[in-house]
């Protein structure tokens, strides 16, 4: 990749959403990240993109950049799956100086924000602790998010299990049933590993959980590690 004496574009990618403080969040992350690389003097365009739902559209940003001049798209993702395996490789390889970063997650500083949501909601004895992620086919983002939920078993001081909307198994549903059947349960929690509002949080509440912590932003841990994989992405450190 070119030398960083030339103009750097940085791509923060979301998935989207049609939820208006979900997309409020996401803007959020973006400015705090923008902030984060202004401050350590790093000269970097940040453009926004989108993989489903809103526009611009991913491809049609990196495709708009100027010729020559190094870019790194950064995932605004939780952990691999199709979008960061398909939609963000495909379009980092469709023009030469291009990049990806890695997802955000796992990361235990993630962790540390979900027992963060936790503690909002009242996180007791006799609680038992869900983690709850949109879901993927890819087994690697499946192995990131039950490391994540180990992490948060740490945190927590119980064990922690993990469910999925959609993709894996076991559905978010089953999860919160299996846990309320363990003995001493007194409440089934669940835990959001979900960056922001959306469809995904708005169906946590029909799993029958006892209580839905609130996603991740705008807890600072996030852009964190986002500027984080940045960085290893362009061989700098952290």
């Amino acid at each position: 990749m070119t030398g960083l004496g030339s103009q750097l574009h940085v791509v923060a990618c979301a998935h989207g959403t049609d939820n208006v403080s979900g997309r409020e969040l996401i803007d959020g992350l973006r400015a705090d990240v923008a902030s984060a690389l202004a401050a350590r003097g790093l000269r970097a365009q940040l453009h926004e993109a989108y993989v489903d739902v809103q526009e611009p559209a991913l491809d049609h940003i990196v495709a708009a950049l100027p010729p020559g001049e190094p870019a790194v798209v950064v995932p605004l993702l939780l952990s691999t799956g199709f979008h960061t395996s398909v939609d963000i490789r495909q379009a980092v390889d469709s023009r030469p100086e291009t990049r990806a970063a890695r997802a955000i997650g796992p990361d235990h500083r993630l962790a540390e924000a979900l027992a963060r949501r936790l503690a909002d909601v009242g996180l007791g004895e006799g609680d038992r602790v869900v983690v709850a992620s949109a879901g993927t086919r890819v087994e690697e983002g499946l192995k990131e998010v039950r490391q994540v939920a180990e992490w948060l078993a740490v945190e927590a001081g119980r064990p922690v299990t993990v469910g999925f909307g959609a993709a894996a198994e076991p559905s978010v549903q089953a999860a919160v049933a299996a846990a309320r059947s363990e003995p001493g349960c007194r409440r089934v929690l669940v835990a959001a590993y979900l960056l922001a509002p959306g469809y995904f949080h708005s169906q946590l509440a029909k799993a029958g959980a006892d209580a839905v912590a609130a996603p991740l932003l705008p807890d600072p841990a996030v852009a964190e590690c986002v500027v984080e994989r940045l960085l290893e992405a362009l061989n700098m450190t952290p």
